[in-house]
């Protein structure tokens, strides 16, 4: 009974979600409203947050994962700053993607529609609540949201808050639908609601993101884990090769763009490993070498799990490589198609690497911490897709649509 009783939202919420994209006006106008509702009720969402802390701590989760439930003025200015720059961005739906005129005269234009209803299933970030429904409202997308249960406080007062900025804008409560009960069973219901459902994006470990893929078939967009490497070539600046992977790992080691692996040229493993050494010790980041690693400084030897493990910690693994061939092998073995970066001061060499790095992101001397949607100047992000279609790399509300072909004709039929 309960089953057909969201089934029946969720047809509801699909019905809706076609008269999202009419208004751009009201669309920004309910995210205005969002961000006020964020700003005047912050001490209630802190209220609903710490419930979810306490159970947290109760239930022993580890402190990383505490850390990113965490929501006080600092998380929620950010969030508001988000909602902002989503409400000024240039309206999406009915952009033109291209267009020509065709020999028989037809006027032909290709333009981006919203994708319909997405189903969004997250863990533990509440603020993934507001960045997922900003960023479907701005791109005319109804939405299913499915929070972690360690989140659900937060997550059911965000989404009452957006629900009521949709109301204040004359827009339909439904089109943002929150599944407030975290039973497995109502996320199987939710993925074999094809019908009502157009695309599935899961974000999380890889745990969810196998069981989001055993039991659908709405196409499905994965926001992976991130095992994300930095390496040193052998003309690298040693100072700006020691900042950034300081700042990629100690800066949040929680985050999925946070480095896990520091591939070090051996022409210059000697000199930079007790510096690199050095500085995580200071900053209590536990280091795991290769057999070569642990003879130059001294560390823990890396298990046969650690190179490709998404830590999510002060852990980090570190490989000398014997030339930039074996560090590209090594990332496309072993990355998880996320954020990689080079430190180099050979032109070359950055640029083959870019060019033979398989990720969604890659840098050449800057820190694996600026994947992100709100530092690519999308406002925010739904997630950081590492998969290669429908999007790739940090998706923000262009990445929320799909496209239709326009044609103006003047009489024309086929012969």
């Amino acid at each position: 009974m309960e089953s057909e009783m969201m089934l029946k939202d969720l047809q509801k919420l699909k019905q809706n979600a076609k008269h999202l994209a009419k208004s751009a006006l009201q669309r920004n106008e309910a995210l205005t409203y969002i961000a006020h509702l964020l700003n005047t009720r912050r001490e209630e969402i802190k209220a609903h947050n710490q419930k979810d802390l306490i159970n947290a701590m109760q239930s022993h989760l580890s402190q990383s994962l505490i850390d990113r439930l965490r929501l006080e003025d600092k998380q929620i200015d950010s969030m508001i700053k988000a909602i902002e720059q989503i409400a000024l961005q240039d309206e999406v739906i009915g952009e033109v993607i291209s267009g020509s005129t065709l020999a028989n005269g037809m006027r032909l234009r290709k333009v981006k529609v919203p994708l319909g209803v997405v189903g969004m299933i997250y863990e533990s970030r509440p603020n993934v609540t507001i960045d997922a429904a900003a960023l479907c409202i701005k791109s005319g997308n109804g939405v299913v949201l499915r929070g972690g249960k360690e989140a659900i406080h937060s997550n059911a007062f965000l989404a009452e808050i957006i629900q009521d900025a949709l109301s204040m804008a004359g827009l339909p409560r439904e089109v943002v639908y929150f599944l407030a009960d975290s039973a497995r069973e109502k996320m199987i219901t939710m993925l074999q609601a094809k019908e009502y459902i157009d695309v599935v994006i899961p974000r999380g470990g890889e745990g969810l993101i196998d069981f989001v893929l055993q039991h659908t078939k709405i196409p499905v967009i994965m926001h992976n884990k991130g095992v994300c490497h930095i390496y040193v070539e052998k003309s690298a600046n040693l100072k700006m090769a020691l900042e950034i992977c300081l700042n990629a790992k100690i800066s949040r080691p929680s985050a999925c763009n946070a480095v896990e692996a520091v591939l070090v040229h051996r022409e210059i493993a000697t000199e930079f490993l007790p510096l690199l050494h050095q500085a995580m010790q200071e900053a209590e980041v536990l280091l795991k070498g290769c057999a070569q690693t642990i003879e130059v400084i001294d560390i823990m030897r890396a298990e046969a799990g650690d190179f490709g493990r998404e830590f999510n910690d002060k852990i980090l693994a570190i490989k000398i490589v014997q030339s930039t061939d074996e560090a590209i092998a090594h990332i496309n073995t072993y990355g998880s198609g996320h954020s990689e970066a080079i430190i180099t001061e050979n032109y070359t060499m950055g640029e083959r690497f870019v060019s033979e790095v398989d990720s969604a992101v890659v840098y050449i001397n800057a820190s694996t911490r600026f994947s992100d949607g709100g530092e690519f100047g999308l406002g925010a992000e739904i997630g950081i897709s590492t998969q290669k279609l429908h999007a790739r790399g940090p998706m923000g509300a262009q990445d929320l649509c799909t496209s239709k072909y326009i044609i103006h004709g003047d009489g024309q039929v086929r012969v």
